[in-house]
């Protein structure tokens, strides 16, 4: 019974991290989960190899697990498609690469979400109102916007017959993104398991290039999470029916020794 509870246990955690995906499917940037499990320990009554008689050992042991438990969900960075908006604040990063913001509490955090923002002084800001690093200002009386591909920003005001460079959109690379700490609001935080992050130009050192007037959708990939929440319901109706059958063999075991 306590072993088909950590089936249970297990199939809840992965039905939440199902839901989850869908309920982002067209969040701009967002990365989809995914639940690992392991076996818990093993009761061996008979160890593989052990001596049955002189000069013999037994092929195989008496190993009975224990159930099985989450280790650990993991978020898969794989790019998502790219949605044309025709918005000259909208940003995509096609490849690897993460925007960097600064929180109010003066942190670095890393986004994916290119759905940028001007400030009422100019700067330029993510959705949620966190500024980009390095800073970037706006001039008011801007008439164009132009992002390169490498992050470069220009704009045309009026008066000056070629663009002006005011600034650079820099990326920022990490060794496992899968170890990031998910905030919430589209965001991540560095870890010990993701490594120190590589600032770098977009299109250079592995960093994914920038593409202007796109946003990244989700990556989430509907047909796939409802075989997974078929899969997941089905196990976890197989492990509610091994708990109902260890019940009344218990119960059957009462009654015989009344």
């Amino acid at each position: 019974m306590w072993t088909a509870k950590t089936g249970v246990q297990a199939q809840d955690a992965k039905l939440q991290a199902i839901a989850n995906n869908l309920a982002n499917v067209n969040t701009t940037g967002f990365k989809r989960d995914r639940v690992v499990f392991e076996d818990l320990f093993y009761q061996v009554e008979r160890q593989p190899g052990a001596a049955q008689a002189e000069g013999m050992n037994t092929p195989v042991g008496v190993q009975l697990g224990n159930g099985v438990r989450v280790a650990g969900t993991q978020k898969v960075f794989t790019t998502g498609s790219l949605q044309t908006t025709g918005q000259p604040l909208d940003i995509a990063i096609q490849g690897q690469g993460f925007l960097q913001v600064e929180l109010p509490g003066g942190e670095t955090a890393y986004t994916r979400a290119g759905q940028l923002q001007r400030s009422p002084e100019g700067r330029l800001m993510t959705a949620q109102g966190y500024p980009l690093v390095p800073d970037i200002t706006l001039p008011a009386n801007a008439k164009s916007i132009t992002i390169g591909e490498n992050g470069t920003v220009s704009v045309s005001v009026p008066g000056d017959t070629a663009p002006q460079e005011i600034g650079q959109i820099t990326l920022a690379g990490f060794v496992n993104p899968a170890g990031l700490l998910a905030l919430g609001d589209n965001l991540y935080q560095e870890t010990a398991a993701s490594g120190v992050p590589t600032e770098g130009i977009a299109g250079e050192e592995a960093l994914g290039a920038i593409k202007q007037g796109a946003l990244e959708g989700s990556n989430v990939q509907v047909v796939e999470e409802m075989v997974d929440m078929i899969t997941a319901q089905r196990t976890y109706e197989m492990s509610t029916k091994v708990l109902s059958a260890a019940d009344g063999m218990l119960q059957n075991l009462a009654q015989a020794v009344r």
